[in-house]
């Protein structure tokens, strides 16, 4: 019988590439996520993606429904899917998505007294902003006095200029 003895480091060392080593697929197997399953209905699953592409994701906010890969949006998307299965429109299915979570879901929300801010806010802070820029110009503007030079100023500048022209 050998004994490892001699060589416990080596064991040692071993056993703890071989820990590491299974760590490292384990933590593959952790991030791997359940395939989307494939349609059923060619034509609906188009009809579900032109519709989730005007769609907001509301949990990552600058991505489509259609794009999104949160669960919130899976949610949706096979919310949309049943009622495409129920013969309900597209008109239907938005109607029912902004009653139940608002317009901001629409990636073009109407314009409507509602979302004023929304079309217009951007327009009224540049123009804020373009106003308080002008007034803080103009008022520093009238804060600058122009003073004469003293005698000895004057002949520093004009020394000053004599040596820039000698070069």
């Amino acid at each position: 019988m050998i004994k490892l003895v001699a060589h416990g480091s080596f064991v040692a060392a071993a056993r703890q590439w071989l820990v590491m080593l299974m760590l490292s697929f384990m933590a593959g197997l952790s991030m791997a996520s359940e395939a989307v399953p494939v349609a059923e209905d060619p034509e609906l699953e188009k009809r579900l993606v032109n519709l989730a592409e005007n769609l907001r994701c509301l949990v990552c906010q600058n991505e489509s429904l259609a794009g999104s890969r949160a669960d919130f949006a899976n949610d949706l998307r096979r919310e949309i899917r049943e009622q495409m299965r129920a013969n309900k429109s597209d008109d239907e299915i938005i109607e029912f998505l902004v009653a139940r979570y608002g317009d901001f879901v629409l990636y073009n929300p109407p314009l409507k007294s509602t979302t004023w801010l929304l079309w217009f806010g951007p327009f009224v802070l540049f123009l804020g902003g373009a106003v308080a820029l002008m007034l803080y110009l103009r008022r520093r503007r009238s804060q600058i006095t122009e003073s004469p030079l003293t005698e000895n100023q004057r002949l520093q500048a004009e020394s000053l200029i004599k040596e820039i022209n000698k070069d």
